[in-house]
C-alpha cells in the first residue's frame, strides 16, 4: 500500500487526538469547567465538546456547560453551573444563608442578585430566584469563595443579613430572625459591620429591634 494513504488513514485519528488534548488542557486551566461560546473563543470545536461528551471525559451539567469528568464532584453544584452560566450574577439571600450556614432552610432556588437592567438568563436546572440591586447595593459586601476549585460570587454574612432584612417581605420575617439569631451565637459576629450594611440597605430602624429582642434572650 502507497505510504502516503497510510498516512493519510492515520491524519484524522491524531488531529482528533491532537484537538482532545488540547481541549482537556483549556479545561483544566479553566477549573475543569468552560461554557459552549468560552470553548469556541477558545478554539475548541463543538465537534470535539461532542466527542469528549460522548467518550465520557466530559458531562453536560446544562445546556451549553461542560464539565470535565476526572475532576472531584461539586460540593454546591448548582452554586457553580448557575455562576458558570450567569456571570453577572451573585448568590445572595437564602442560598447565601445555607452557604454560610445560619438557616435551617433548604432553599428551593438559587437566589442570584444582579445589577440594573441586567437581563434575565433562562436556565432549565437550577430554579432560579433574581433580585435586581441598586448599583451600590450590588456591588458592596462581595466575596469570592472557592467551591471545588472553581470561584463563585457571593456576599459576605454581614451583607447577606442586611439583604434579607431588605427582603423580608419576599423571603419571610421568620427566616431573618432565625438567621440573626443563629449569627449571634457565632462567636465571630461583627455588629458594626452588619450595622452598617443595613444603613447602605436602610434597614438600621428594623434591624435594631430585631437585634435588642434577641440579645435580651
Amino acid at each position: 500500500m502507497d505510504k502516503n494513504v497510510v498516512k493519510s488513514q492515520h491524519l484524522p485519528s491524531l488531529l482528533s487526538m491532537n484537538a482532545k488534548q488540547k481541549a482537556l488542557d483549556l479545561f483544566k486551566k479553566n477549573h475543569g469547567l468552560l461554557r459552549t461560546a468560552e470553548a469556541i473563543h477558545l478554539d475548541i470545536h463543538p465537534r470535539t465538546l461532542y466527542q469528549m461528551r460522548d467518550e465520557g471525559l466530559l458531562e453536560q451539567l446544562a445546556k451549553g456547560v461542560y464539565r470535565l469528568t476526572e475532576i472531584p464532584d461539586f460540593s454546591e453544584p448548582d452554586l457553580v453551573l448557575v455562576s458558570k452560566k450567569i456571570p453577572q450574577g451573585i448568590i445572595c439571600l437564602i442560598s447565601a444563608l445555607a452557604y454560610h450556614e445560619i438557616t435551617t432552610q433548604i432553599p428551593h432556588f438559587v437566589y442570584v442578585a444582579l445589577p440594573p437592567k441586567s437581563r434575565k438568563s433562562r436556565l432549565d436546572y437550577p430554579p432560579i430566584r433574581y433580585f435586581y440591586y441598586s448599583e451600590k447595593a450590588y456591588s458592596q459586601g462581595l466575596e469570592t469563595t472557592l467551591i471545588g476549585g472553581y470561584p463563585i460570587k457571593i456576599y459576605n454574612i454581614e451583607k447577606t443579613l442586611a439583604d434579607c432584612i431588605k427582603f423580608r417581605n419576599k423571603i419571610g420575617t421568620g427566616v431573618v430572625i432565625e438567621a440573626l439569631k443563629m449569627y449571634w451565637q457565632r462567636k465571630n459576629t461583627q455588629i458594626d459591620r452588619l450595622y452598617e450594611y443595613a444603613k447602605l440597605n436602610r434597614v438600621e430602624k428594623i434591624l435594631h429591634p430585631m437585634m435588642e429582642t434577641i440579645v435580651s434572650q
